[in-house]
């Protein structure tokens, strides 16, 4: 269709909404009194106030409209990402408290600076939760207007009709032998048809012409109230999770069991709502743990997959019967409210320290953590009592031993075919009088000193498993009597989460309907045509029109806006409606004048 034909301009009379100055004038506004008194600064009746001095009120809305405005959301949206980076580098005491002391030990200088910015625990520190807090206020503040605006454009009828159509980028016209009223009525019975919301104006308005209006896609400004509403749905779920959820962590050995109790969690971090009361009273035991290790191939040496054999008991309480379940990574155990995750396995070498006399001073598996994907493990075994002085022991297991002059001992894989351990002994005050809490993995050597040997080079036990080594000074012996497993497990109450799910799920739901439904507006102009044509420069009264094979008394200008895309697009629908206001006729035309 050629640009005569189609009657694009472009700069096309734009329709606002509703009750907007649509009839050619300007927009109208509140009407002032030039020489009216100002009602803020200088003149105001307040000579001590200076120009741009705000009251404490204003400042107040000042700072508020700051605050809840989208480009201070998108700032600390983006301040809250570069805060959580931290997070990410250095380890977490509430992830890894091992992993925190060794970089402690490591890091001497920095440790004190880390300590004092809450680095080691990001998450949990002031500066953080501000940041977060002032996010969440601004995205409440963000939002709920605009909850208001698209709830009222939801229920919006469609604005009045430009005076002018022919401005539109989509429009045409043509003439029929129905009365104004009739053809209108045609016209807005077909729009309905095609599922627009349509106002006929039952009379003629000031130009003598018959208006309908119509608008369809309202379902775009619904999509957008659904995703701004389901964002406010999703923080109230997470909120509800981190005031009355908690999760917390326990390294059960193989064969051993856990009782759901305070007491025997490594790791607890609960909510600031949340109740021991609210703990499920269950019970299980780890009954057997399989894996399976890959042979072969770039990820030789690495687990390939593995699970642990529970049985459990939902409510000891009621002395409830006993069930069994398979715990497998991403398939976890739900006992009510309460899940159940496998996070991670590791070995627990069983270690034997004597005195001189063979009496048993420490005894037991001593759970280690691996350091890297072939499972060589670090570990830490502290015997206060027993023996003539306070001894540590500190060193590293290796699953599958070897050792090459290059990067010395180290593990071949994960499977235990020939494991080995490596103890450094230190001797003097472990730090365990003082009743201040150590972590069990990690020697505090403030007090120690490694034991040395004639050349001055720390005393290293190299054991496998059935050896023995002499403890120097003849303080007894040290042996390494077998291994044994154990698994780490994750147990969450997160009483928000099928919240923040539906919010989620509504606010993708949502974010399609906005993105892909194309709204459109539709006017129609109806009046009597005069003689000798209306509005178009060769007098033929069709104005560029589709009705070329017809003439009539009655003059029908049809225009579309796609909103969606603000200049043209609107094609495809405007034939549509000629074709179902006048049938076939229409295609007949087009095929007339393609060919």
């Amino acid at each position: 269709m050629s640009p005569e034909r189609t009657g694009r301009t472009d700069r096309p009379d734009w329709p606002a909404t509703e009750g907007s100055a649509t009839e050619g004038s300007a927009t109208e506004g509140p009407a002032t009194d030039p020489g009216a008194a100002p009602v803020e600064g200088p003149g105001s009746g307040d000579p001590g106030r200076r120009p741009g001095e705000l009251t404490f009120r204003e400042t107040l809305r000042w700072g508020w409209r700051q605050l809840t405005s989208m480009r201070t959301a998108l700032v600390l949206l983006l301040l809250v990402a570069l805060a959580a980076i931290p997070g990410s580098i250095v380890p977490q005491e509430d992830v890894d408290s091992f992993a925190v002391g060794q970089w402690q030990e490591d890091h001497p200088r920095l440790t004190p600076i880390y300590e004092r910015l809450g680095l080691f625990s990001v998450y949990d520190s002031p500066w953080f939760a501000a940041i977060y807090l002032l996010l969440m206020i601004s995205l409440v503040g963000c939002i709920l207007p605009r909850l208001r605006v698209y709830a009222r454009a939801v229920r919006a009828k469609p604005p009045k009709a430009p005076r002018n159509l022919t401005r539109l980028p989509d429009h045409t016209s043509y003439r029929t032998q129905e009365n104004p009223a009739e053809a209108a009525a045609a016209v807005a019975a077909v729009l309905r048809k095609r599922r627009y919301r349509v106002v006929e104006e039952g009379e003629p308005d000031a130009a003598g012409d018959v208006v309908v209006r119509a608008e369809r896609g309202y379902l775009r400004e619904a999509g957008n109230l659904v995703f701004h509403l389901s964002v406010l749905v999703v923080l109230a779920g997470f909120a509800m999770g981190s005031l009355l959820g908690y999760q917390g962590g326990v390294i059960t050995l193989v064969g051993n069991g856990f009782a759901n109790n305070v007491t025997q969690y490594d790791d607890l971090d609960s909510g600031s709502l949340w109740s021991p009361d609210d703990l499920e009273p269950f019970a299980y035991t780890i009954d057997e743990f399989d894996i399976d290790w890959y042979r072969s191939g770039p990820a030789f040496g690495q687990a390939r997959a593995f699970s642990a054999r529970l049985s459990y008991t939902e409510d000891v309480t009621e002395d409830t019967p006993e069930k069994s379940y398979d715990l497998r990574v991403n398939h976890p155990l739900t006992i009510g409210d309460t899940d159940l995750f496998l996070i991670g396995h590791g070995y627990a070498p069983v270690i034997t320290v004597r005195d001189a006399e063979g009496e048993v001073a420490y005894s037991g598996p001593t759970i280690f953590l691996p350091t890297d994907l072939t499972f060589a493990s670090f570990g830490v075994v502290k015997v206060p009592d027993g023996l003539d002085t306070q001894v540590g022991l500190e060193g590293e297991f290796y699953p599958y031993y070897q050792f090459t002059n290059e990067a010395g001992p180290s593990s071949l894989m994960g499977e235990a075919i020939d494991p080995r351990m490596s103890l450094i002994m230190y001797t003097g005050d472990l730090g365990m009088d003082s009743g201040a809490p150590q972590s069990v993995y990690a020697l505090q050597r403030d007090g120690l000193e490694p034991v040395l040997d004639a050349d001055g080079v720390p005393v290293r036990f190299d054991l496998s498993v059935g050896e023995v080594a002499e403890l120097p000074g003849g303080l007894g012996t040290v042996e390494f009597e077998g291994l044994e497993r154990w698994n780490r497990i994750q147990i969450s109450q997160t009483p928000g989460k099928l919240v923040a799910l539906g919010g989620v799920v509504a606010a993708l739901v949502g974010l399609l309907g906005s993105l892909f439904i194309r709204p459109r507006r539709v006017w129609v102009r109806v009046r009597p045509a005069p003689a000798g044509g209306w509005g178009d420069a060769d007098g033929d009264g069709r104005d560029g029109g589709e009705g070329r094979g017809e003439e009539g008394p009655t003059l029908v200008v049809v225009g579309v806006l796609d909103r969606s895309t603000g200049a043209g697009g609107g094609d495809e629908e405007l034939q549509g409606i000629l074709e179902d206001v006048r049938g076939p006729r229409v295609r007949d035309e087009r095929n007339e004048e393609t060919a």
